[in-house]
């Protein structure tokens, strides 16, 4: 769990999570290993084997472990299944999702955990809200096209474009600024991209078709879970979600859609979060105000057509928003 500790539970519900994590499941971290090499043998043998499984299976097969590792990579970030930042780096720098480097997404990542800056433009690089100028001088396009992002269906086939082309525009901006950090991280991913798609090319496996067919919708998938997984509100408690999902996407998302107990307590291992959650049902829900929904169908049937209100920010100040 490491050193931090809640600060809205009560003692004797943080003697249960002391014993939890005094198991040997969260000592050895365990579960994390297994799950590593779960993700690694399945997305490469999925590949190596593309032509024996045919086409469509091992296509939908790349799409979960895909999807899978960037759940991964979000575990590594948060000092499992080492705490050594190097050693978990090195599970997480194959760009097996194409589009992020992970020290990248891991600094963006980081800087998201800032308690109080929790969905404040700007300060927070993971919000879908903008401040009142940024919004402002948006076009009558752009605000249509941001609304339609803010629909449950918006959110799977244009926001992994709109992430794309905001995260080509930070590689383009990182070689015109000459920042070096950036730059070599770029080029570290742009070399192993390259080593993937020729292998990937050698066993006739179309690098194009991994991009369209396998990346686009891994990443569409983890747009399910971002979905109003954040809300502006005055109180930093009430600003992260509750979502008792069902087993397929508490799975595929390392029960991240305990998402209010990942913010209180980010250093507890995906496989301890459902554990936490219902020994402390009651005060998670009390502190984050009875954000909770049931399951992401219930965000499908409100928000299929009908956008969000993620727009303006009540509290942002000036600056750019984020996408």
């Amino acid at each position: 769990m490491g050193k931090r500790h809640s600060l809205y539970l009560h003692e004797q519900q943080r003697n249960h999570i002391r014993r939890l994590a005094a198991g040997f499941l969260w000592r050895s971290e365990l579960p994390t290993w297994l799950l590593i090499i779960t993700i690694y043998g399945g997305w490469f043998t999925s590949l190596a084997l593309w032509q024996t499984l045919g086409l469509l299976p091992a296509t939908l097969l790349l799409i979960w472990f895909t999807a899978w590792y960037m759940s991964l990579q979000h575990e590594l970030i948060h000092g499992h299944p080492t705490r050594v930042a190097w050693l978990n780096q090195l599970f997480g720098t194959l760009p097996l999702a194409v589009w992020y480097p992970y020290g990248l997404y891991r600094d963006s990542h980081l800087a998201h955990h800032r308690h109080h800056h929790l969905t404040v433009p700007v300060d927070d690089p993971e919000s879908y809200y903008f401040t009142h100028e940024s919004w402002a001088r948006f076009s009558p396009w752009q605000k249509r096209i941001i609304h339609l992002r803010n629909t449950f269906v918006g959110r799977l086939l244009l926001a992994p474009l709109l992430d794309i082309v905001q995260t080509l525009g930070s590689a383009v901006a990182a070689f015109c600024d000459l920042n070096v950090r950036a730059m070599v991280m770029w080029l570290v991913h742009g070399l192993l991209l390259a080593g993937l798609f020729a292998w990937m090319s050698r066993i006739g496996f179309s690098p194009v078709w991994f991009v369209l067919a396998v990346s686009y919708p891994a990443l569409a998938l983890t747009k399910v879970r971002s979905f109003l997984e954040h809300r502006a509100a005055d109180d930093p408690l009430a600003r992260s979600v509750i979502n008792e999902a069902g087993p397929f996407w508490r799975v595929l998302f390392l029960n991240l859609n305990y998402h209010s107990v990942h913010h209180d307590l980010p250093g507890v291992p995906w496989y301890g979060l459902k554990a936490v959650y219902l020994q402390n049902r009651e005060a998670y829900q009390q502190r984050n105000h009875g954000f909770l929904v049931k399951g992401y169908g219930e965000w499908l049937r409100q928000f299929w057509r009908k956008a969000v209100d993620v727009t303006v920010h009540p509290q942002g100040k000036q600056g750019e928003g984020h996408e």
